[in-house]
């Protein structure tokens, strides 16, 4: 009998052992305290803390400066924190590149990425998207005597734009005869622009025109103004956080009505002179 209780106690401290060691981590090896099994709307409601993906480089949309944040998405971002009742001050920003925005989400390293980051199936297939917040369109960005005036004068020429971007992939598939450069950063795409290393550097057109507007390029750049896709942005999230999209896209249709979304845009992006968009409500992504 006392060998038969002995080999119970060991069981038992065995499976205590092993349902820790499964606790112990959350599984996402993120860092955060986040469970692996809660989404988005439990870790707000309970941290009063979000850890959110951004781009540093984008002026107008995602830009930092030291450790400010600013921007049109970084405004967005504010706006979804605040929805899901976290201060400003529980907001830890994290520089994302777009080649690291799934991964990012995927391993719990970010609870939402918002990061011109563009719908797509196959996106979707992986990751979760609230939204989309805004619609953009691919274009070039060109010196300002250049003779480039649309995607199909792009045979031959140096291009340059992201790895892992939606941009470059359409370009690979749809404009083969481009000599398409990819480096991990726009900013870094536009420095060969201005020192004439490339021809032209392509992705969305607002992005374009926030770097043509900076001080340092007035005058040198142009956008050529000749969309040749549709980019609807949207805030990215896991794949099974249903619920954190439902809420997410509840937060973006009161944006629209309560002068948020506008403020946003009048703040960041207005100041280019380009008005603010509608937030098209209609249009929000279904959650899956």
């Amino acid at each position: 009998m006392r060998i038969t209780r002995l080999a119970a106690a060991a069981g038992a401290v065995a499976m205590a052992l092993a349902m820790a060691a499964c606790g112990g981590g959350d599984g996402d090896g993120d860092g955060t305290g986040s469970s692996s099994s809660s989404g988005v709307v439990d870790k707000a409601s309970k941290d009063k803390k979000l850890v959110i993906g951004v781009k540093a480089d984008q002026p107008g949309l995602g830009l930092q400066s030291g450790t400010t944040y600013t921007g049109f998405d970084i405004e967005i971002a504010k706006i979804l924190a605040k929805g899901l009742g976290v201060p400003e001050s529980g907001i830890e920003w994290k520089t994302t590149v777009s080649s690291n925005r799934e991964p990012f989400i995927q391993q719990g390293q970010v609870d939402l990425v918002v990061a011109t980051y563009t719908i797509n199936d196959e996106r979707k297939k992986v990751v979760n998207f609230g939204g989309p917040y805004y619609v953009a369109g691919q274009d070039l960005l060109v010196a300002a005597d250049s003779t480039i005036t649309g995607p199909e004068s792009l045979d031959g020429k140096k291009v340059c734009s992201v790895t892992g971007s939606t941009p470059a992939k359409r370009m690979q598939t749809d404009y083969p005869k481009a000599q398409l450069q990819l480096l991990d950063s726009y900013s870094k795409c536009v420095n060969l622009l201005a020192s004439k290393s490339v021809d032209a550097v392509t992705t969305d057109d607002i992005i374009l025109a926030g770097y043509a507007a900076q001080e340092q390029y007035a005058g040198k750049f142009k956008v050529v103004g000749k969309p040749f896709s549709t980019e609807p942005y949207g805030i990215g999230l896991k794949k099974t956080d249903t619920a954190g999209c439902n809420k997410i896209n509840e937060i973006l249709k009161a944006s629209a009505t309560d002068g948020s979304y506008k403020a946003a845009w009048d703040s960041t992006l207005g100041k280019s002179g380009k008005a603010a968009p509608e937030l098209d409500v209609t249009k929000l992504t279904n959650c899956s």
